[in-house]
Order: structure tokens, then sequence, then C-alpha cells
């Protein structure tokens, strides 16, 4: 999962948990590194503060002795006192004469390592060329952490006798308990700490982000066609706040646009209406005006024909006036929405109805039963099929050599279908998405209301039309609505 997908308060969550989690780790190397510094700091100090008691037990030794104060006689005077003083400070004492020669050792050892019989040269320079005389080395050995320090042993005239090493073994092992057991305790508490900033996060996370979900709630509830509800939110932060009032005030004035959107759309609506009307008016009123003139030219009472003519005249007008009469019933009943009267029938009987009005002898009906029960309006049904079939045999070209409109009624889970197939001339791509406009036809004569008309009335009833076809082949129309 990336995290730029997360929520806010995803983000949140998981960024406190991140930080505690962070802290933690950085607490435990903080601790574990100023424990291996207070080890080391503790080594040197008592590495120094041995080699002091040591030297001091040393003069002491020296002012006691009735041997001559020499490096010769180092060996005797300490043949007994380097073993005491061991004993006492429980360290390793070595004494090397100036050139690095093992003079006397408190290592009680038949056998020993070359290293410790003759000293390096390395340590012999740094001790003779250092202002404070004191070199320590160290050194691992089997996964043990040595030092070793090195200065020199004077008289009471600060007459350079004999050179002091000590061999000093840094034991960890009680440190290394403190430190286990410290973090045992600090991982106790951070686990205590986890828990509780987990609930924590869980919750400041929800409150930071409550208002964001409501203002997302909204949003998302927006609507042109609705009355949108604006924010109410109380005790919110400064920038909440700023966002929450941007929200309101972009209700104001989607609502504003809302009206006036709508207001133009009626308008435009109406005109366009207007004009269709009065087009379609104007083509029946044409031929009626050049009827009434040829009429008035040619009238002779005296004519022995006259009564055929005026017939023919009125046959004329009637015709027309029919005309005009047809498209005003047709805007009308596009204007008009359907009522919604879901009356309980039997769809193929309705469908079967609606087919008997034609005569058309390739009109084949195929239901899939003699019975399939929906709640739907009988009128607004025969519509829909006589609509669709006057379509198909409006599509049928005139030298189609064969003809076929077949109508289908079918039920599929808890829908019933309606489809209505002819082999006609096919709908053109280019036209294809505007089949359903009010206004839109590809024939001769026709106000193109019939298909718009029917696309109303199924999505009145929570139904919908859909269409195939294909130029030359013909076209397919299917009709969906739900039986209850």
């Amino acid at each position: 999962m990336k995290i730029k997908r997360l929520s806010l308060r995803a983000r949140i969550f998981v960024a406190m948990i991140l930080l505690v989690l962070l802290a933690s780790v950085l607490i435990a190397a903080v601790t574990i590194y100023q424990y291996n510094e207070e080890a080391k700091d503790y080594h040197r100090d008592r590495l120094e503060r041995k080699e002091k008691a040591i030297r001091s037990s040393i003069n002491f030794a020296l002012k006691e002795t009735t041997y001559p104060v020499t490096t010769k006689n180092i060996p005797l005077i300490f043949k007994k006192e380097i073993f005491d003083i061991d004993a006492i400070h429980n360290l390793q004492i070595n004494l090397y004469d100036l050139e690095g020669q093992l003079l006397k050792s408190s290592k009680r050892s038949l056998q020993r390592d070359s290293t410790e019989i003759c000293l390096d040269a390395e340590v012999l320079n740094v001790l003779a060329n250092t202002a404070e005389h004191r070199y320590v080395v160290k050194n691992e050995e089997n996964g043990q952490t040595f030092q070793s320090s090195y200065t020199y042993i004077t008289d009471e005239k600060f007459k350079t006798l004999a050179i002091l090493n000590l061999p000093y073994l840094e034991n960890d092992d009680f440190l290394n308990r403190e430190l286990k057991e410290f973090l045992l305790r600090l991982g106790y508490a951070y686990l205590v700490m986890i828990i509780v900033a987990i609930i924590f996060a869980y919750f400041i996370s929800k409150f930071i982000t409550r208002s964001l979900k409501t203002i997302s709630d909204k949003m998302n509830e927006i609507r042109l066609e609705k009355r949108n509800k604006k924010i109410q939110i109380e005790s919110s932060s400064e920038e909440i706040e700023t966002l929450v009032n941007s929200y309101n005030s972009m209700i104001d004035e989607l609502e504003a646009s809302a009206v006036k959107l709508a207001t133009s759309e009626r308008e435009q609506a109406w005109r366009e209406m207007a004009k269709q009307v009065a087009h379609e008016i104007k083509n029946p009123l044409t031929p009626m005006r050049l009827s009434v003139q040829s009429f008035q030219r040619k009238f002779n009472p005296e004519d022995e024909n006259i009564h055929q003519k005026v017939e023919e005249y009125s046959n004329t007008l009637i015709q027309q006036i029919d005309t005009m009469s047809s498209i005003a019933s047709a805007f009308s009943n596009f204007a008009k929405m359907p009522a919604q009267k879901s009356e309980e029938l039997n769809v193929v009987h309705i469908v079967k109805l609606a087919l008997d009005i034609f005569n058309e002898h390739y009109i084949t009906f195929n239901p899939e039963s003699e019975t399939i029960i929906a709640k739907f309006d009988r009128t607004q049904l025969i519509r829909v099929v006589t609509n669709l079939v006057k379509n198909s045999i409006q599509a049928i070209a005139l030298d189609t050599r064969d003809p076929k409109i077949h109508v289908r009624v079918f039920a599929q889970q808890d829908s019933v279908m309606i489809t209505v197939e002819d082999n006609g001339f096919g709908i053109a791509d280019d036209t294809k998405s505007k089949i359903f406009e009010p206004k839109f036809t590809t024939k001769s004569s026709g106000m193109g209301l019939g298909l718009a008309m029917v696309k109303n009335i199924v999505e009145t009833y929570n139904g919908s039309i859909t269409f195939t076809s294909q130029l030359g082949k013909g076209t397919t129309f299917t009709v969906a609505f739900p039986k209850e």
C-alpha cells in the first residue's frame, strides 16, 4: 500500500506510532552508547586508581627496604612484597629495568611470554619522550579487552629505577547485566507507551479528521438538481472554519447558478419548442393557402363541375387540418409526463393488443410465455410498443424484398424485456447519439418525438431503452423495466 493512498486519518495514526517507535529506538541507542562510554570511563579511572595505589605501596616498600635502592636490587627488594601488593590490590604487577628486561613479576607461572620478558621498543620510546612518562596499550585477546599501563618508578631523589607495568582486564559482566536489566525495563515501559500511543493516536486522529470527514461527506452529497445543505460545525479550528465558510459560500453560488441555469434551460426549451411548433404548423398552412388562392381564381358558379371541385378543395383542407391536429396531439403527448399508474397487468396480452392495430403481414410476435406479470400503465405500454413498431415500419426501405419486424417479450431475472427487431436500413454511426433527442428525425416526414416520448415513459417507470444497429442490415430496440 502506497502512503499517498492512505487517508489523512490513517496518515496521522501511522505517523504518531512511527514517532513513538523512532523515539524508542533512538533512546535505546543513546542508552547503549552512554553505557559503553561510562564503561570506558569506569575502566580508565579504575586503572588510574589502581596504578596510584600500587605506586604508593611500591614507594613505601622502597622506603622500608634495607637494600640499596638501585635497579639491580629491585628483584631483591620486591622478592616477597610484590606478591603482597598483588594480593592487596588484586592486580598483576610487572617490573622492568630501563632497557625493557623483566626484573620481577607477581605472575606465578613457570613459562612466560616473550612479550612479558622484554618490552617492545615503542613502549620505551613513548615513555621516554612523553611529559607524563606514562603509556597505556589496549588490546583484545579471546574476546576479552585488556589494558596495560607503563610508568616509571623513581627513588626519593626522583631518579628512575624501573618500569612498572600493570595488566588490567576490563570485566564488563556487571555492567552488561545492568544494561540488560535497564533495557528490559525500558522495553516494558515502551510497550505500555506504544499501547497508550495507539489508543491516543486512534482517538486524536479521529478527532482531527472528524470535521474533514463531515466536509467530505457533504461534498459527496452535492447535487445540482436539489437543494444542498450547508455545514454547521462548532468548536472547530481556524483552518477548518475557513474551509467550512468556503464550502458554504460555494453552496450559495451553486444554488444561484443552478437557478439561473434552470431558468435559462426552460426559456431555451420553450423557444425551441415554439420554433418547432411554428415550423410544423407552417408546413400544412402553405398548401392550404395555395389551395384557397387557386380556388379563388378558378371559382366559377356556372361551372358544371363546381361541386366536384368544391369537394376536392374541401378534402384538401380537411387533410391539412388533420395534419395540424396530429402535430398538436404529438406535441401534447410529448409534453405530458406519463402518470405512474402501477397497475398489475399481463405484458404479453397488452403487447399483443398493441400489435393488433397493424395490418402488416411481416410483423411477428414471439412471447416467451403466455403470461408475464408486471406493474405498468396499460396506455403507456401500448404507446411504447406502438411507437417502436411504427419506427421499424418506417425504417424498412421500399425496396426491401423480404421485410421483417420481430417482436419478443420475455422475463430476465426481476425485469421484463421487450425487443423490436427489423431488417430495415439501420442507423448511421453519426446519428446514433442523437436518436433519442426530441425533434431529431431521419425521415422526410415526422417531428422526431416518438423515440423521445418512449424514452421518457420507460425511464419514468425506472426502466431503460437501448438499441443495436447495423447500417443496411437492421435495428433492434430493447426495452427493460422492473416487474415490481
